[in-house]
């Protein structure tokens, strides 16, 4: 979601940084800015990224500048207009020291006038992206997002704590009942057969039942380069909000 974001922003001419935890755990590493953590740069959607020392970080027009700051130590100097709390923890996160500068948070977790000045609706349905002024976001049902009707089918997990050794790459086609991985030398099995769109990163460091990986049924038809409507819709929501905040 916050990649989504940060590609909106960036389209609309606006200038982003992206603070990053230092073991990314992204499973679709090909629309993600965090890749720039383990690889140095990043690409999604045609939008560059940058891994960048946190205390040399600026603002680049056209760049998703990353740096490792997970406790926003670099706020203070960095001093943005607008801050989006992309952490997406499901429950009330921690308080960043934002000061008065105004908060944008997607999903559950966040109560207008306590977290966030606006709250974007992160659930699949009519309200997708809504940008809320009152309330909250609906809240988390604990269930994956239906993907070709799959929902928890569709996710690899980690067996044991480690990293995954990978069998298969982000792109390939796979079967119900093969192993795409290792964990610990424990097999990932997958539950159905189709795409893989997504894989940890090889040295990402896991713990047992950790999301490791995500398989479309869609197959072929399938491209895990293109970012999907929801996280569109989210930043289109982000966008439309930073309007009526008059950014």
């Amino acid at each position: 979601m916050a990649s989504g974001v940060a590609v909106a922003l960036l389209a609309a001419g606006h200038e982003v940084i992206l603070a990053e935890i230092d073991n990314p755990l992204a499973v679709r590493r090909l629309v993600c800015f965090s890749e720039a953590v383990y690889e140095g740069q990043s690409l999604v959607a045609g939008w560059p990224g940058r891994l960048v020392e946190p205390s040399l970080a600026q603002f680049v027009a056209g760049l998703g500048t990353v740096i490792i700051d997970p406790d926003a130590a670099e706020l203070e100097r960095l001093n943005p207009d607008v801050i989006v709390d992309a952490r997406m923890t499901k429950t009330r996160p921690e308080a960043l020291p934002v000061g008065q500068r105004p908060v944008i948070g997607l999903g559950p977790g966040f109560t207008c006038g306590q977290d966030a000045a606006v709250v974007i609706e992160t659930m699949r349905g009519p309200n997708l992206g809504r940008v809320i002024f009152d309330g909250q976001a609906e809240p988390y049902t604990g269930s994956p997002g239906a993907v070709g009707g799959r929902t928890l089918s569709r996710l690899l997990r980690a067996p044991a704590a480690g990293h995954l050794v990978p069998i298969f790459a982000i792109g390939d086609l796979i079967e119900e009942g093969q192993i795409v991985g290792h964990v610990s030398g424990l097999p990932v099995v997958s539950a159905l057969t189709g795409l893989l769109r997504g894989l940890v990163h090889t040295r990402a460091e896991l713990s047992a039942g950790e999301k490791v990986g995500d398989v479309d049924p869609h197959g072929q038809a399938v491209d895990p380069a293109e970012m999907t409507d929801k996280a569109c819709k989210v930043g289109a929501g982000v966008r439309e909000a930073l309007k009526q905040l008059r950014w």
